[in-house]
């Protein structure tokens, strides 16, 4: 990292960015929404404009990729009585906004919005010819969105001239009213569509298949020799910081959760490998940056030589969470299966955390709720009458049927408020005339499967001690576990040491898995969502791993009352497992191929694997052997149990310290306290 990008870095980390920001009252501008009844289109857009104007242009010492916010709060369109009104006609999932989303920059980039204003304008036109309503209110909003940024973007340009930044206002002079011609272009008009994008209110903005749509421009500038491969290193580590500047403001449920993910590799929309040069240009700036963003993912499948694997183990190496590896010769034949093109499928990338969608043309709303799977065996432990494991699974069986009956019921009627300017990032929007609020090519929703190797564990503890051994009924477990194993001390050592657990390679318990994650996948297959789209099953978790949890008295695994889950598809965190090996085969038996809406299997091993002289290519050979095995998602964290220990202690130590929490990586001293423990015994269960 050269020394402009060292001090670059201290001076974000430190927040000094903070500086310039400033808190707006949008009191009169929300009670103007009220009064004059604006529809929700005009709301956002008025609140977009006013945010925008609002902006101060700024520069850090020494930068060269400009937009740093200083509006610290953006306005909400409908106030929280009115926005309870709405949700009693319909379902909104969390904030109600377009979130968890990998819009469409490529093409913007490609020809600049002078271009796009142009071509929204023509649209226009044709919707007051015909009369259209909703198209000529979406038409409009977009157009005055685009003047907005136009308008702020010949701001930070002039302001850069007077400061005498004249690489900065080159930059600014061509992009983004035109397209952009070199890769230092194209990263300023990314930066900028970026920022605007949260500036509007929507939230989780993935950067989609970074090195694929970038590639052209830096392989242009490095054929012409107007750019170094050193040079084109800094540049990329000046955008990934910049994901950093604003992200404490994002909206999240930790610092960090902010889905400002990318995806790298992988193989193109014909089927070829798609690495190349910018691959390995965005590893090694995220090793030597050391940031929580960009989140970094690495699509890899059987044919991906030996020395992505390599490159990506030594980002690894630095204990920050990244990579996290997703399977094409999984996901791909999962995504076709649910009624994804090919094409499409061969470009998924990720939503926010790990969910798979479609840059540009998926809305799909990809976590909008998740199944307790330990509530649905404890449900079947509490009224069963079974006299044999089976006919209790049979009942495991229709109560996942149930609670999928249940969340149709509740997701109805599901809306999404508009977005004008994020529309012009997905596929045929403008050309449609229609907000993608209100549906684009991909409609789907997503269903976390959480808890899932508790459940596991725990029907193979009732198939043991209660059916196999009758050391116990149905009744008493249930007992045992309302009183957190109160004087069961014998019955809970049993259950916990003395019972297969999944993770460590035993086909007793690991077959109840694979029936598990099918029954849950199927209980989903066929069914309609009111967007027009279908249910995809998936293995993840968020932050369902701590609610859930706390929604449970104890459970059949010896899980006691108040502990978490694991973290998405993971061995129980009571569990010592025998070693990754045995962890991935574990794993990677049930068909995953059902269950597409992502949630990797996570592993922590110990930050000494990779002292060892031959540390990195074993730990390379993981996802190597876990992609071999059929496995669709896998996390792997070097970590290191004391200093996580020590952070609790002395926070004020350990700063910069970063972990990897479910599905994405933040600073661990800014963790609340269960997330910092769940980690922390994560890493005691793994040897």
């Amino acid at each position: 990292m050269t020394d402009r990008m060292q001090q670059l870095t201290a001076w974000v980390l430190d927040k000094k960015q903070a500086v310039w920001r400033k808190q707006i009252n949008w009191g009169l501008l929300q009670l103007r929404f009220s009064d004059e009844n604006r529809s929700a289109s005009d709301r956002i857009t008025d609140g977009f404009c006013a945010v925008l104007s609002q902006e101060t242009p700024v520069f850090l010492p020494g930068e060269r990729i400009a937009f740093t916010r200083t509006v610290e709060n953006l306005p909400e369109p409908y106030t929280d009585a009115e926005m309870s009104e709405l949700r009693k006609a319909a379902f909104y999932a969390e904030k109600g906004r377009v979130f968890n989303i990998s819009p469409d920059y490529a093409s913007t980039i490609a020809v600049g919005l002078d271009a796009r204003r142009s071509e929204v304008a023509d649209r226009l036109k044709l919707a007051e010819q015909e009369n259209d309503a909703s198209a000529i209110e979406f038409l409009s909003n977009a157009l005055r969105s685009i003047d907005a940024v136009l308008a702020l973007a010949d701001r930070y340009r002039e302001e850069a001239k007077k400061s005498g930044l004249d690489e900065v206002a080159a930059l600014l002079a061509q992009v983004p009213h035109g397209p952009a011609r070199t890769y230092p272009e194209a990263l300023q008009m990314l930066r900028i569509l970026h920022f605007c994008v949260w500036a509007e209110g929507e939230y989780h903005n993935g950067l989609g298949r970074f090195d694929q749509y970038l590639w052209p421009y830096l392989q242009a500038d490095l054929d012409a020799g107007s750019l170094t491969q050193d040079e084109a290193l800094e540049w990329t580590e000046e955008f990934f910081l910049s994901c950093n500047r604003d992200s404490d403001l994002y909206i999240g449920v930790q610092q960090g959760d902010n889905g400002q993910s990318l995806m790298l590799g992988g193989c193109d929309r014909q089927g070829n490998l798609a690495y190349n040069p910018l691959t390995y240009l965005c590893l090694t700036a995220c090793r030597e940056l050391k940031l929580i963003d960009p989140k970094i993912n690495l699509r890899v499948n059987k044919e991906t030589p030996m020395e992505v694997f390599k490159a990506a183990t030594e980002l690894t190496k630095v204990g920050i969470g990244f990579p996290q590896y997703a399977n094409d010769d999984v996901v791909i034949p999962g995504l076709v299966k649910l009624g994804y093109s090919l094409e499409d499928a061969r470009d998924y990338s990720v939503a926010a955390c790990w969910e798979f969608l479609i840059p540009g043309c998926g809305m799909d709303i990809a976590n909008i709720t998740g199944v307790s799977l330990p509530a649905v065996v404890d449900r079947v432990m509490r009224t069963s009458q079974a006299k044999d494991f089976e006919s209790f699974y049979a009942e495991v069986r229709q109560q996942l049927v149930k609670e999928a009956d249940k969340i149709c019921e509740m997701l109805r009627v599901v809306k999404i408020l508009p977005g004008p300017f994020i529309s012009l990032f997905c596929t045929g929007r403008v050309q449609a005339g229609r907000d993608v609020c209100e549906g684009n090519k991909y409609n789907n929703f997503g269903i976390h499967g959480t808890g899932f190797s508790v459940a596991v564990d725990s029907l193979e503890s009732i198939k043991k001690w209660v059916f196999e051994e009758h050391r116990l009924t149905l009744q008493q477990m249930t007992k045992a576990c309302d009183s957190d194993f109160k004087d069961e001390e014998q019955l809970l050592n049993d259950i916990r040491f003395h019972t297969p657990k999944m993770g460590n390679d035993i086909e007793e318990v690991d077959g109840i898995g694979v029936r598990l994650l099918a029954d849950f996948a199927a209980s989903w297959v066929g069914r309609k969502n009111c967007r027009g789209g279908i249910y995809r099953a998936g293995t993840g978790s968020a932050m369902y791993y701590v609610w859930h949890a706390n929604e449970l008295p104890a459970t059949a695994d010896g899980r006691l009352k108040g502990a978490p889950f694991s973290a998405n598809f993971s061995p129980s965190l009571d569990v010592p497992v025998n070693g990754p090996i045995s962890v991935v085969k574990s794993f990677t038996k049930p068909a995953l191929i059902d269950a597409v809406n992502g949630g990797p299997l996570t592993m922590e091993i110990h930050d000494s694997a990779f002292r060892m002289e031959d540390g990195l290519e074993k730990v390379a050979c993981i996802p190597k052997f876990f992609v071999e095995r059929g496995g669709h998602q896998l996390q792997i964290n070097a970590v290191n149990r004391d200093r996580m220990k020590d952070a609790q202690i002395h926070p004020e130590k350990h700063r910069h310290m970063i972990v990897r929490v479910w599905g994405w990586s933040g600073y661990f001293v800014e963790l609340e306290k269960p997330y910092q423990d769940q980690i922390i015994k994560r890493v005691e269960m793994n040897p």
